[in-house]
């Protein structure tokens, strides 16, 4: 939300009395809002939402008198409706708005004499407001500075290099067990047969840039229908990808191993009540997706097991790939979030605006790691209750550090590449935060993190003189 945001502090008449914050949009230029709730003055809420309040006559005499006042938005001006709300005796006017908050801006010339605070508030949060703290409430208005710092971001960086390291990792495992596979022919069939790996080459790695480009492009204009094929795919490649990584671990177990046989194959009955498990969990997700309390924690968790299974899955064949790869999409990261505010009409970013769920949809796309903001402000009640980290940010770097593994474990090169590229990582992602926190403004991670980790890969590669058989991958020797 492009304006001027604040909180309003609602307290009900019980004993203890119940309190809650709620978002309020306002024009600094004709309203001063306190910092802090210190000496604060608290208005007793009149609920005229019946009316739009465009005429004296739609309101009692006496009504208002001494009162924060609430009425609908439309009709007339803001400060038309003030001018009428001041002149009854109102100390302050709330505007509720069914639609989504927008700055407030009038031509105040003609309107000097209008001292009464004006803010919008959304009409959900009236109706929110009677529910939780009853028919009798006071009100009052503030506007807390943003925290220079949110402590939610320290969770996203744990969990972003935890995701990476471990990817990269997991994928090494997967290429020394084949090369043991190769080096024993009696593995190789066996072998071959359980690999799911996904091999990009240059081609691909285009043609896979564009349908991103393409798949945001839609996005943006057929959004409220798209989001729900997100959703479904979201669940399906969620549930699979924490049944493998679960799967993993369940191997390592040396107990348990019952098996049954059906249509003349065999499974391990643990695997089935794993499946059942992490289908169930996918399910909750989906029902209980706008549960902001508890859902971000599942979605989480399935997230981090989608971005694993990835980064093990799909494999880079070389660096010239990944550079290719890595390039493209800092580019596509940098076109949507930075130029396409200067071609569309209302001058926001197609990413931001999918992000966000453009015009104001309440379905947000399951496409990032989600950690509640720990710092109050008024930011967290009105747009972005949540610090974000987009799965593309984890993903596309972690397969360049998931290529420095195997490459590691080809060259029996101690682990050098692996470690230095997953340290890049973890720089890059402070930049961006550092970056965030001096521009208070969404950031491309991207911008940040192929640099550092491209760069870092080159120069241990030049270090050691081997950048021709790490530009080339496996196929250099060949």
């Amino acid at each position: 939300v492009a304006a001027d945001e604040g909180i309003l502090h609602a307290s009900g008449s019980g004993e203890p009395p119940v309190t809650k914050d709620y978002c309020i949009i306002y024009n600094s230029n004709w309203l001063s809002l306190p910092k802090t709730l210190d000496n604060a003055t608290f208005r007793t809420l009149e609920n005229l939402t019946s009316t739009v309040l465009c005429s004296s006559a739609e309101v009692p005499s006496g009504l208002m008198k001494d009162k924060a006042v609430v009425v609908m938005r439309g009709n007339c001006t803001f400060l038309e409706k003030a001018r009428i709300a001041q002149s009854l005796g109102a100390k302050m006017l709330l505007i509720a708005s069914k639609s989504r908050l927008s700055a407030i801006s009038d031509n105040k010339t003609g309107f000097e004499d209008v001292t009464l605070p004006i803010a919008l508030i959304r009409y959900n949060d009236i109706v929110d407001m009677q529910l939780v703290l009853g028919n009798e409430v006071n009100v009052t208005l503030y506007s807390p500075p943003l925290p220079e710092f949110d402590y939610s971001m320290v969770v996203i960086f744990l969990i972003a290099v935890f995701t990476v390291a471990l990817g990269g990792y997991w994928s090494g495992v997967a290429e020394l067990e084949n090369l043991k596979a190769v080096a024993s022919p009696g593995e190789r069939e066996t072998r071959w047969k359980k690999e799911e790996n996904v091999t990009f080459t240059p081609v691909t790695v285009i043609l896979f840039v564009v349908i991103c480009c393409v798949m945001l492009v839609l996005l943006y204009f057929f959004y409220k229908w798209l989001v729900y094929v997100i959703i479904s795919v979201f669940c399906l490649a969620s549930a699979m990808s924490l049944y493998n990584c679960l799967a993993a671990l369940i191997g390592e177990i040396p107990f348990g191993q019952c098996r049954i046989t059906c249509s003349n194959k065999t499974i391990e009955v643990r695997l089935i009540f794993l499946a059942i498990f992490c289908i169930a969990a996918a399910v909750v997700w989906a029902v209980f997706r706008n549960e902001d309390r508890w859902a971000w924690i599942l979605q989480d968790i399935l997230g981090v097991a989608f971005c694993l299974n990835f980064i093990k899955t799909l494999k880079m064949p070389n660096f010239k790939s990944c550079v290719i790869l890595l390039g493209l999409l800092l580019l596509y990261d940098v076109f949507f979030v930075f130029i396409t505010p200067f071609i569309t009409k209302n001058g926001a970013s197609i990413m931001v605006e999918v992000a966000a769920g453009p015009f104001g949809n309440s379905e947000k796309l399951p496409v990032v790691i989600r950690v509640p903001r720990l710092e109050h402000s008024a930011s967290t009640l009105c747009d972005l209750p949540f610090s974000l980290l987009g799965f593309g940010d984890i993903i596309v770097p972690g397969l360049l550090v998931a290529y420095c593994r195997r490459f590691d474990v080809q060259t029996r090169s101690s682990s050098i590449y692996y470690i230095s590229c997953t340290i890049a990582y973890a720089v890059g992602m402070v930049l961006t935060f550092i970056v965030l926190a001096l521009m208070k403004m969404g950031q491309p991670a991207l911008l940040y993190l192929v640099p550092c980790t491209l760069i870092t890969s080159s120069l241990i590669a030049w270090r050691r003189k081997e950048m021709k058989k790490f530009w080339k991958g496996s196929n250099y020797q060949v």
